[in-house]
């Protein structure tokens, strides 16, 4: 009867559980929400613009801006993450006049990944 050594008995069952084992999955973070929404048509200016991703974002490097038709920028430059939910951001505005309106955003994944995009609303008088 041929000798059985150890390891030709446990290599196989740690290699089965290895595989088999849940392993942490990071996703970058998507944009899921905001408001104004895109595309979205408004007859009022809102008062600050929000953002929902479906994970937190790092508090670190965040963005948002907002761009008349013209390319000038007209948010008030205090882009804030809440502090009771790590997955919004946003942005106050002036009283916005009629016109159509670029938000654009830059978030950091909580796996390190830079997330960018951007989305219109139109303000009508």
């Amino acid at each position: 009867m041929p000798k059985l050594d150890i390891t030709t008995i446990i290599r196989p069952g740690l290699l089965a559980l290895a595989l088999l084992s849940p392993l942490p999955v990071f996703a970058h973070a998507i944009l899921v929400k905001s408001q104004p929404a895109k595309d979205e048509t408004l007859t009022e200016s809102p008062k600050q613009i929000d953002l929902w991703f479906n994970d937190a974002v790092r508090s670190e490097y965040k963005a948002l801006a907002v761009i008349d038709s013209t390319g000038k920028r007209v948010d008030n430059h205090d882009v804030e993450q809440s502090l009771t939910n790590g997955a919004n951001i946003h942005a106050t505005v002036p009283t916005l006049a009629p016109g159509v309106y670029t938000v654009r955003y830059r978030v950091v994944s909580e796996d390190t990944h830079i997330v960018t995009g951007k989305f219109e609303f139109t303000i009508k008088p």
